[in-house]
């Protein structure tokens, strides 16, 4: 079986590009709005998400949208005009919609390009966690995603007779790291992982460890929150605040 980009170990580097999948409902925060287009600072989340990849070297954005999304066109992109690409195929899972944006890309990136996905729930993303992640990939022969050491007690639960909840082991974390976007991977082999991906798969590092590979793990920060739950979103404006008064 070929692996694309795995022998490729050049010097130089052929294009960026960042995809985020936002094709889903969020429902874990109870709204009838779509998580992505809830408000932070002023803008929508995806938008926030949008800005925090659109910066040098990465040369497009695509957005990948669920195909009846009428809400995108109401709001304002023109910060990223001739940038950012919205594609309405978006799948039921993460898998098909990154696979599917990624196959209405095929005429702008080449199997040798770098794509990097990110979370549309990611609106606070560091920019020099981004840095970081290109620098430390882009000579990888693999890819490599953001990830966050766990520093936290980690519990696994199992339930007692009466049904209560109770502690059935203490894990090691040594070991452990909470995974982060964006990922970063040649397109070609992402591609390749996600469309033979075996089992369900959560993030796109899951679908490349399918092909028996190790991507990098490149640490990143608390700041770069995934917003899932109501009171994530007052973290975020907050982060973001926060940074626009030290700029």
């Amino acid at each position: 079986m070929q692996l694309y980009g795995v022998e490729n170990t050049k010097e130089f580097d052929l294009a960026f590009h960042a995809l985020i999948p936002a094709a889903g409902a969020g429902t874990r925060l109870r709204g009838e709005q779509p998580k992505q287009y809830l408000a932070i600072a002023g803008r929508p989340m995806l938008w926030h998400a949008v800005k925090s990849v659109c910066v040098a070297p990465v040369e497009t954005v695509f957005v990948v949208l669920a195909p009846d999304d009428r809400e995108f066109a109401g709001h304002d992109w023109s910060a990223f005009a001739g940038r950012l690409e919205p594609l309405y195929c978006g799948g039921v899972t993460r898998r098909d919609s990154v696979y599917n944006g990624m196959v209405g890309a095929t005429a702008v990136m080449d199997p040798d390009d770098w794509v990097l996905v990110h979370d549309a729930a990611r609106p606070c993303l560091p920019a020099q966690d981004l840095a970081q992640l290109i620098d430390q990939v882009r000579g990888d022969s693999i890819g490599g995603i953001l990830a966050l050491p766990v520093a936290e007690t980690v519990k696994t639960a199992g339930k007692d007779e009466a049904g209560a909840t109770r502690i059935a082991a203490t894990v090691d974390r040594s070991q452990l790291w909470l995974a982060q976007t964006p990922q970063m991977f040649r397109c070609g082999l992402l591609m390749q992982a996600l469309r033979e991906a075996k089992a369900a798969v959560t993030d796109e590092a899951g679908a490349v460890e399918q092909m028996g590979l190790r991507p990098r793990l490149v640490a990143g920060s608390r700041e770069n929150i995934k917003v899932t739950f109501p009171e994530d979103l007052k973290i975020a404006e907050a982060i973001l605040e926060n940074r626009r008064r030290r700029s």
